[in-house]
């Protein structure tokens, strides 16, 4: 097994060997977090090709001050996000909803996967962001461009359609 240091090492001599490994290691997870995200296949590989071309394009620049799978992340977040144009982030309407408690429901994970790609981009986005990837507030609002309030706000109205939409199809 190569470690990372010699797998960057090898990318940056652009041994073709070594950027296939570096792909391989990280394009499932990477493909994942670009489809829940852009919540379609075309857009996800279009966004996992552009980010491994700018990971190649930039490596030099990796600093090491995270691992390497967490800088190629924010690089596949910042190409997913710029490819849905996620600027106007979601009105949001007034109406009251009714929050049904889940309880003891299991709620089937293709059921859950359908209602997380059926939100609105923003609000997909920040859910994806916050309660998959496990970001903070302040780091999702850095990594948008948006506020700390925005990114609860727009995590409180998803959830709040998430748990319509899986109470109301159960």
């Amino acid at each position: 097994m190569t470690s990372e240091a010699e797998l960057i090492s090898g990318c940056l001599l652009h041994d073709r060997v070594a950027q296939r490994l570096l792909y391989d290691l990280y394009k499932k997870a990477m493909y994942t977090l670009a489809y829940r995200i852009t919540g379609d296949f075309d857009d996800a590989n279009d966004v996992l090709q552009d980010a491994f071309l700018e990971v190649f394009k930039y490596l030099s620049q990796f600093r090491g001050e995270a691992s390497l799978g967490a800088w190629i992340r924010q690089i596949v977040i910042r190409k997913a996000t710029k490819k849905k144009k996620i600027i106007a982030w979601q009105n949001l309407d007034d109406s009251p909803v009714e929050i049904i408690d889940w309880g003891q429901n299991e709620i089937n994970v293709n059921h859950l996967e359908t209602a997380i790609l059926a939100l609105a981009d923003g609000f997909r986005t920040i859910f994806v962001l916050a309660e998959i990837e496990g970001y903070t507030h302040r780091e999702i609002a850095t990594m948008l461009g948006i506020s700390e309030g925005t990114s609860k706000s727009q995590l409180f109205h998803a959830k709040r359609k998430l748990r319509i939409m899986l109470t109301s199809k159960q």
